[in-house]
């Protein structure tokens, strides 16, 4: 391994034009990546995918989290940046080259984060999250505006916050921003970075109301004394703000699967 970028690519194998699609968008990007492809050594499907961009292969240890912390393990020691992308994710052209260069600029910043897009299966627009600089700013109280896939992250500070917590199901990635948040900035940067493919398999997408749990119990470890105390103020807005979001968003893929199938 010799970039300077780390990306993790978690999969099971089961979306094989998903895997290829969301490598391709690694691979095209204009910077030198190094990817670290963790999932069943057995499978045909990840077998082929890692072979066909030159990526490590390591044997899925069991769950998404533990995925990702041992993908980066791998190889984190030798790269500046790390992070990882679902196998049915995309980053956009010039995503790295964007992240990158906004954490060389902010030399105190330990994360970087554009727009997402959201996608169908077809990869047809939905909608998009710009939240932009002041999503940080409310992370602690407020909904979790910063897309995890297409951020980048410097490796010591993921190593100084041990990486992901295991123990969680749904908001590892957003306990991650939290104990980053501590140790410096996250920079946005004006551009559209990555996509993010809505669908019913998503994690999140299929079991909202355990998502949101888990969210607002990682929140409230990073609370003081006294926002603690407050904490009944904002929680059942920001839920409710939630839920509407996705409604939304589940209604306009309704809509455009319903214009495909009449076209």
């Amino acid at each position: 391994m010799s970039a300077d970028v780390l990306i993790v690519v978690p999969t099971l194998g089961r979306r094989p034009e998903f895997l290829s699609a969301c490598l391709d968008s690694i691979i095209h990007q204009g910077v030198a990546v190094d990817i670290v492809i963790v999932g069943p050594a057995d499978n045909d499907v990840v077998v082929q995918a890692a072979q066909r961009v030159g990526a490590t292969l390591i044997d899925d240890p069991g769950s998404l989290a533990a995925a990702v912390n041992l993908g980066v393990a791998r190889g984190m020691r030798e790269h500046r940046f790390v992070n990882w992308l679902g196998d049915d994710d995309l980053l956009t052209p010039g995503s790295l080259q964007s992240t990158v260069a906004a954490l060389d600029e902010n030399p105190n910043a330990v994360v970087a984060f554009g727009s997402c897009t959201y996608v169908d299966d077809d990869g047809r627009y939905l909608w998009v999250s710009k939240a932009g600089s002041w999503a940080p700013r409310i992370l602690s109280w407020g909904p979790d505006l910063i897309p995890q896939p297409g951020m980048l992250i410097r490796a010591d500070a993921w190593r100084s916050v041990s990486g992901l917590d295991e123990s969680l199901t749904f908001a590892f990635d957003l306990d991650l921003l939290l104990k980053l948040k501590r140790l410096g900035p996250l920079v946005s940067v004006d551009s559209v970075v990555s996509c993010f493919r809505w669908h019913a398999n998503s994690l999140t997408v299929s079991d909202r109301t355990r998502s949101l749990d888990e969210s607002q119990e990682v929140k409230r470890r990073y609370l003081g004394d006294t926002s603690r105390h407050w904490k009944w103020v904002w929680e059942k807005p920001v839920r409710a703000a939630t839920r509407v979001a996705a409604y939304r968003v589940n209604r306009t893929a309704q809509r455009v699967s319903a214009s495909k199938t009449k076209g």
